[in-house]
This record gives structure tokens, sequence and C-alpha cells, in this order.
């Protein structure tokens, strides 16, 4: 969205991994992963106008988790960086910057991609304002030297991930599905994640068949699928496993599953109306976690 001031405003919306199999550790250390991402209207907000410069500026109610991180840390201000650098905006030479606003409503360290979906979302805002298109193909090796999840986020669409996030594929069409996400308030880092996590790995577990036409169908897919990271993560913040029961415990869940590393957790459900009763009698019983119903994005 472009307003008339000139000002550009780019939603960064959580990332949820419906599925995310391990499939095994490179001799780099890194692993080998096989996920469906798909993206809900549960989101960050990145705002850019025309400046000297580039300046950051956090609000909203989880940028105080933000506020002390140096600002080579920051992948919004490294995003907005490597983009002049790109379109060679050299500021000391009169190149116009953009004054950034990220305002911050995803937990952080939460499993959901706040961070990457937050840069790239950067990214596309930047490319906006300074006069090329997000989709613009330089855009994505700068995405990539951000981070393994920033580039799905550049386009926030439903998409197989594989290798160490340098596979993105097309993934089917999802039908309608209401969600609920819900984190104990507790950070979890990726890392610490996959240092905790012992046994064997998966194989791939791509869809196939029919299409699925409801949420129901989703559902049912994705059952035979997991989240081969829930037993370390949950080993790591027991809430987690709070939280698993409390989502499969509302009327019309028809999945819980931890997103990620967590510790963000998930439940589909057929239609708005009942995830919004879910989160409400959710906030009830739980008022130290936090909860948001949405939609997953077509």
């Amino acid at each position: 969205m472009t307003v008339p001031d000139q000002t550009v405003v780019e939603s960064a919306p959580a990332k949820l991994n419906l599925y995310l199999h391990v499939l095994g550790r490179r001799a780099d250390g890194y692993h080998e992963l096989d996920s469906l991402i798909a993206f809900a209207d549960i989101h960050d907000t990145v705002t850019a106008r025309p400046a000297d410069g580039l300046t950051l500026t956090l609000d909203g109610p989880f940028a105080v988790a933000l506020e002390g991180e140096p600002s080579d840390d920051n992948l919004v201000s490294r995003a907005a960086v490597l983009l002049a650098e790109a379109l060679d905006r050299d500021m000391a030479r009169g190149g116009a910057g953009a004054a950034i606003t990220l305002t911050k409503r995803l937990p952080v360290a939460s499993g959901i991609g706040g961070g990457s979906a937050d840069a790239a979302a950067c990214l596309r805002a930047l490319a906006r304002l300074w006069g090329i298109s997000p989709a613009d193909p330089r855009l994505f090796p700068l995405a990539a030297r951000l981070g393994a999840d920033v580039p799905v986020c550049l386009t926030s669409t439903a998409a197989y991930f594989g290798g160490i996030g340098d596979i993105i594929d097309p993934a089917p069409r999802l039908p309608p599905c209401a969600v609920v996400l819900v984190n104990p308030g507790t950070p979890l880092s990726t890392p610490s994640v996959f240092k905790a996590r012992s046994g064997g790995f998966s194989t791939a577990a791509r869809f196939d068949g029919a299409p699925l036409a409801t949420a129901a169908d989703l559902a049912a897919a994705l059952a035979g699928r997991g989240n081969d990271l829930t037993a370390a993560a949950t080993a790591l913040v027991p809430g987690i496993g709070d939280v698993l029961d409390a989502l499969a415990g509302t009327p019309g869940c028809l999945l819980a599953r931890l997103s990620g590393s967590g510790a963000t957790c998930f439940g589909l459900y057929g239609d708005d109306a009942e995830a919004t009763t879910a989160a409400a009698g959710l906030t009830v019983r739980h008022p130290g976690w936090w909860i948001r119903a949405g939609r997953l994005l077509a």
C-alpha cells in the first residue's frame, strides 16, 4: 500500500511450518529440511518514508525486545543497507534514503519467522519507495544473504521449503482455513532447539493425490506428517505441551501443532467463528499467553 505522501506500508505476515521434517545433517552442521510453509494474516508492519540517510524506529507491543539490539544484528536495518548498496544509493553523495518504522506485533524468537518476515517486508517497501518492483530479481539474492527464511518470506505465499532454505518450490493451493496462534511467552532460539534434537531423521513428505478442498482435508493430510522439532522444543520449554493440549481441546480444532522451532503453536479451524471463539476462550483461561486468531493467506 502506498499513501499520498509517498509513505509505503508493507505487512510482514507470520510464517507457519504446517509440517517440518528434518531429513539429515550435513558435514557443515546445517540440517536438511522438508517443510510446507504458509502465512497468516497476523503480522508485523514495516513503514518507509523518504528521508536523508537510513533510520529505523521501533514501536508496537514487542518493540522493547529489540530496543537493545545492535543495528548490525537487526535484520530490517541490514536489509535496508544491502538494498541501498545494491541500488548504489550512496547517501553521502545525495542518494535519497528512508525513515523506516517497524511495528512489532509478533513475539520475538517464536518460530513464526518474525525477523525474517520483517526483513522481507523492508526489502519490498524500500523497493517500492525507490522505484523498483518488489518482485525485482535483485531482491532474492539479498534476501538469501539475510537468512534462510527471508527468501520464502519475500513472496509470503505458500511454498515447499527444502535443503537449508535454498530450495523453494510452489505448493498446492491451500483451502480457506482459520488459525489461532498461541505463544506461552517464552523466547526460544532455533540453534538451541536443533542442538537439543536427538534421534533419527524423517523422509520428505510433499503432498500428492487429490486437491485439498477444505480445512478438514488439509488437517487430514497434515496428520500424517509432523514437526520433528517438537520434542526438543518442548524439553526446553515445557509450556509448549500445555499450549498444544489447550489448542487441541478447543471446539472445532482440526489440528494443533508447533510451528518451526517454537515456541508458537497453531490450531487449524474450519471457519473464522470457531477460531475467534477458541482464541477468546484461551485468552480467558491463559491471560499470560500471546493469542491471536486469523486466517491463512490464500
